[in-house]
């Protein structure tokens, strides 16, 4: 009995060896082969505000490329689950509630814009997740929540923040200014900063001679610059999404109009889109910037991540320049992800109070948030544009075409006013 008993364990001896080396050589489990940890979010890829929805989902996708070729987030792959919001704010409760109750998403962040954010926090709130949002000015005012999180640099007081700049070149104007006309569209975003706006001119002492909104469908801009112009102001703050900003521009233009500073928070001059379409009629427009190719020195992770984006916006035909939204959209996911790896969970507690307590390294500079989750310094560009000669995109991708008037860190020059005169000067 003994001997058969050994028989058969030195028969089995060579089989199981064969079974260990076998299991040895198994491949362990790869993050390809893990569950993805998705992240789920509206973007506007048609409407409006398409033409930026498109640019930050390429930078979006960039850095999903990036982050799995690294082994994704905690050993899993990473996905990026989104859906059209047409940049039509009513669609926004529906795609939140679908990416969390239907596609069981890991993490949310926002769309971009401020009127695209603001319909997304009541539902956000209700489940009390962590949320990155992408540009939208000071929409947690109106919410007060602790798990908000802004990459805008707009600073902890954003709105005030977001206008500080226009009026410290208008302060620093000889003569100084005694007068202001504030328009914008009856729309999130231009309320919050022809507010802001509009407390800075009373702190300058500033007597506002003009101070109203227009639908925000208008497409008629004429006589609103009409009516600008009959009271002579000495400043012009306007704040607008894209379609109303080149629309005030032309009219500006095709008006004459005869004013110290004009501009402020228009959006869209950002665009490669808006700045070929207006060519020279930008000249002496006063706007804000994130970057540009004269803030290069100071942020070279940004030119070198341009150059990436530009080569695949190419043959996606959008936005060829990527200057306005595509890094912050980037360093937005960089965001998410370095605290992800920090907590090492997805544990939506522990990621608000990690985002609330460190400092992140991102290729837009160093990312701080403040109480409220906005950036706890501001770092928004005060620029005007000068020497713009026909329509070309070229003259847009070197320095030449924009000085930086504040913040002084990063200035390149000083004002041309006034306005009319400063639209006639060369380089």
């Amino acid at each position: 009995m003994l001997r058969r008993f050994l028989l058969t364990i030195c028969r089995l001896l060579p089989l199981a060896a064969g079974l260990a080396v076998a299991v040895s050589l198994a491949p362990a489990a790869s993050a390809e082969d893990k569950e993805p940890i998705k992240i789920g979010f509206g973007m506007a890829l048609t409407g409006g505000l398409a033409g930026n929805g498109k640019a930050a989902l390429i930078a979006m996708q960039l850095w999903e490329e990036d982050i799995n070729k690294h082994g994704g987030l905690l050993g899993r792959p990473v996905r990026l689950v989104y859906y059209d919001d047409q940049t039509n704010p009513a669609t926004v409760p529906g795609i939140y509630s679908k990416l969390l109750d239907v596609d069981k998403v890991d993490l949310v962040v926002s769309g971009y814009g401020t009127n695209l954010i603001a319909p997304a926090m009541p539902i956000v709130m209700q489940r009390n997740l962590a949320f990155m949002t992408l540009f939208g000015l000071d929409v947690n005012a109106k919410f007060g929540y602790d798990r908000f999180f802004q990459i805008m640099p707009a600073g902890p007081d954003p709105a005030m923040d977001w206008t500080s700049g226009f009026f410290a070149v208008a302060a620093a104007m000889k003569p100084k200014p005694q007068s202001i006309a504030l328009v914008g569209a009856d729309a999130e975003y231009s309320s919050a900063a022809v507010g802001a706006a509009r407390k800075h001119a009373q702190a300058m002492g500033l007597k506002i001679v003009y101070d109203k909104s227009y639908p925000a469908n208008t497409v008629e801009f004429a006589p609103i610059i009409s009516a600008i112009q009959a009271v002579h102001p000495d400043i012009v703050y306007v704040g607008s999404y894209p379609p109303d900003s080149a629309g005030m521009i032309r009219a500006a233009n095709e008006a004459g109009l005869k004013t110290g500073l004009f501009g402020g928070g228009m959006v869209g001059t950002q665009y490669a889109a808006m700045r070929t379409q207006l060519g020279p009629l930008l000249n002496g427009v006063v706007s804000y910037e994130f970057y540009a190719p004269e803030a290069a020195p100071k942020l070279p992770s940004v030119a070198e991540f341009l150059t990436r984006y530009q080569q695949r916006a190419a043959t996606a035909g959008v936005d060829p320049l990527g200057y306005y939204l595509p890094p912050y959209a980037y360093a937005m996911m960089q965001v998410v992800a370095q605290s992800v790896e920090a907590v090492g969970s997805l544990d939506q507690t522990k990621l608000s109070a990690y985002m609330h307590d460190h400092t992140f390294d991102t290729l837009i500079g160093n990312a701080k948030f403040a109480k409220n989750g906005e950036w706890a310094t501001s770092r928004v560009l005060t620029v005007q544009y000068h020497g713009v000669s026909g329509n070309g995109l070229d003259q847009w991708k070197k320095p030449g075409s924009v000085t930086i008037l504040y913040p002084s860190e990063y200035e390149t020059g000083t004002v041309r006013a006034p306005f009319q005169d400063a639209k006639g000067e060369g380089g």
